[in-house]
């Protein structure tokens, strides 16, 4: 199979009809002109070298070579296959708040871009360590199974949106629970939950869940998004109220985060605009032993786009060679 790298440049391609077009204009206007000349038989017969044919050949030999020059930008690619990799690290969990609180702007943009700015750059930073992420509101459900693919993580995390689950609410036991069963056979000691949420929980009781995935081996780490004093939700350009027409402000429970993350044996870090607090709990992770995966993932492809650049160079060359002419011999034929 073949794929592009940057398909983005296969646009230019639409340019080459518009090769022929303008040849094709611009051997109009020669004609007309040669018909103000005289007879226009007799002007040729005064310009015997020049030939038409040629003029359309090496249209075809720049279009051929143009073709190639930009299949050759795209980054053509081919070769992929499924590798097993073993690697060390520790499995980290993320559950992600993406309940309509999280559109509140404390943060720039919002609460929820902002987390998923901050968990793109330490999946840039991660080495081996394996990461998953679980997303919740009312309920929680797995985005991303436990793995070692960081670009694939990135790919779903920019997915992610206040829509991505219809219940609205903020389960946050929930959400450790499914972070819980989501860790693979292979970790038993390497193991840590990361809550970024506001921490307004209306639905279960998320310090029982903590300590549950504590006595199953897994530390509760937990990051509190937003300001006490809170903030209104936008919602479709207006903001939310609730039923008697009041507007809604969402406030920070650090209380909560708190208890949850003292019951998960992990720690709690209040989410800052510069550094959201996602780096020293990576480095507080990074202390635990290393254990050893079994990874399966695709190597990188082979690239091919040099093969089409010489193709390109070869068909370039060719037109500048043929030039507009009639070969000689012509000439002196009687």
């Amino acid at each position: 199979m073949i794929i592009f790298a940057k398909p983005y440049f296969l646009f230019l391609l639409l340019l080459i009809p518009l090769f022929f077009i303008l040849v094709w204009l611009l051997m109009s206007v020669r004609k007309r002109r040669l018909r103000r000349m005289g007879d226009e038989e007799l002007v040729r017969q005064l310009m015997p070298s020049w030939s038409r044919s040629k003029v359309w050949v090496r249209t075809v030999l720049y279009s051929l070579a143009f073709l190639f020059f930009v299949i050759g930008l795209s980054r053509p690619q081919i070769g992929a296959k499924l590798t097993e990799h073993k690697t060390k690290g520790a499995e980290i969990m993320i559950a992600l708040d993406v309940s309509n609180s999280m559109l509140a702007q404390d943060y720039s943009p919002n609460r929820l871009e902002r987390a998923k700015l901050a968990i793109s750059r330490i999946a840039d930073r991660l080495q081996g360590d394996r990461i998953g992420l679980v997303i919740f509101a009312g309920t929680s459900f797995v985005q991303l199974p436990i793995t070692t693919d960081y670009v694939s993580a990135k790919m779903f995390l920019n997915s992610i949106s206040t829509s991505s689950i219809p219940v609205q609410g903020t389960a946050i036991g929930d959400a450790i629970g499914t972070a819980a069963k989501s860790f693979s056979a292979q970790s038993e000691k390497s193991r840590a939950i990361i809550v970024i949420t506001d921490g307004e929980n209306h639905e279960d009781d998320a310090v029982a869940a903590a300590m549950t995935a504590a006595e199953a081996g897994a530390k509760v780490y937990t990051i509190g998004v937003g300001s006490p004093e809170g903030q209104p939700i936008p919602v479709d350009g207006d903001l939310l109220k609730d039923k008697d027409g009041n507007i809604v402000v969402t406030k920070l429970d650090e209380e909560s985060l708190i208890e949850i993350a003292e019951a998960g044996g992990g720690a709690y870090v209040h989410a800052g605009n510069d550094e959201f607090g996602l780096n020293p709990l990576i480095d507080d992770i990074r202390k635990m032993d290393d254990e050893q995966y079994n990874s399966v993932i695709f190597e990188e492809y082979d690239e091919q786009f040099m093969y089409f650049l010489a193709i390109a160079l070869a068909f370039f060359v060719l037109e500048m060679l043929i030039g507009e002419r009639k070969s000689r011999r012509h000439l002196f034929e009687k």
